[in-house]
Parts: structure tokens; sequence; C-alpha cells
């Protein structure tokens, strides 16, 4: 099977204050389709490039093989302008949503996280390539600080994943039956703001 790369902007959303409204105020948001626009005076404050995957799992399923691919959850590193580490993404336990597996994004330097679940999306072709992922508005549903109190992320209110493109293919594996082509793990590419 092959993975599939696709870049992908994300954007987090907060109220800018002190130094974080100097950040924001040089950063730009970019043109998005209307229904992922994010409203009501949100500003970046930080931007990065993210790598990672989209990962799944080979699991039983109502198919006619009795096999299916099963979506486990993405894994990305998010660098700044400079190249150094800001973010990651992952999936985790939600502790303000009764522990619910969401999204989740962890700062790189103070380790705050934030996890958010989708508000709209959209493939509007002005924006989003052909067979790229649809481009999403996310609502943060919880926060953390860090273990030292670090607080980089709590302000954040939405995070807006965008741009997705495919990166290169690769084989990565089959499934037990061997005829399925489907990507165990799809390569991604993107940008984040944060907002």
């Amino acid at each position: 099977m092959s993975a599939k790369k696709v870049p992908f902007l994300i954007i987090l959303a907060t109220i800018a204050s002190g130094a974080v409204m100097r950040a924001a105020d040089r950063i730009v948001p970019p043109s998005v389709p209307g229904e992922i626009e994010v409203q009501g005076g949100f500003k970046p404050f930080l931007a990065a490039r993210a790598y990672g995957t989209q990962n799944f799992i080979c699991a039983p399923a109502n198919t006619e093989t009795g096999l299916d691919w099963l979506f486990i959850g993405p894994q990305a590193t998010g660098f700044d302008g400079e190249l150094e580490q800001v973010l990651t993404h992952f999936q985790s336990y939600n502790p303000e949503r009764a522990n619910a597996i969401q999204a989740t994004w962890q700062h790189s330097r103070d380790s705050s996280a934030v996890w958010a679940t989708r508000v709209n999306g959209s493939l509007d072709a002005r924006y989003v390539a052909p067979g790229a992922i649809e481009w999403l508005l996310l609502q943060v549903s919880g926060n953390q600080a860090g273990p030292t109190g670090g607080i980089k992320l709590a302000g954040t209110k939405f995070i807006q994943p965008r741009e997705h493109r495919r990166w290169r293919e690769a084989s990565v594996g089959r499934m037990p039956h061997g005829d399925d082509q489907q990507p165990a793990a799809r390569l991604l590419r993107g940008r984040l703001l944060l907002l």
C-alpha cells in the first residue's frame, strides 16, 4: 500500500494581548473559504509549518473481506520560521471532556496543550487542491497548562487545518489479504497559524 503526502495549515485562534499581540501584528491571516473563516476579532499569534502523518490500522469490519482501514489519529510536528520545533499534534484524552479522545496540539517548549473538535469544513475548489484533505474550522474543547505552569496555548480558541497537499508516496504495508492498496499512513506537509 502507498502513503499519501498532504500539506496542511492549522490556525489556532486567541484574543491577542501583550507579547502575544506583538506576534499577532506580524502575522497576516490567510484567505480561507467563508465557512471556515474565524470571526470575532481573533488574531494569529504563532505561525508554523508542519510535517507528519495520518495513521490507520487494519481492523475487523463489515466489508467483503472482513477488514478495513480504521483511522487512529494524526502525528505531526510544527516548526516556526527559524525551523525550531514549536508544536506537536496527536490524539489524546481531553480531561475537560470526560477523557474523550480528541485531536491535541501541545507546545514544544512549555508543554501547554489544547484539544479541539470540528465546527465546519470546506472543499471549496478556489482554495482546496484536488484530492486534498478538507480544510477545517475546529473549536478548542479543552486546554491544560504545562507541568511547570506553561500557558503558551492557554488562550487558543480555534484551530484551522488547511493547505493539505501530498508530500510523497511511500509503501507502508498491506492488509493480511493483500488486496487493499489504501495507505496505512498518509504523509502530510502544511502550515500552522495560531490565532
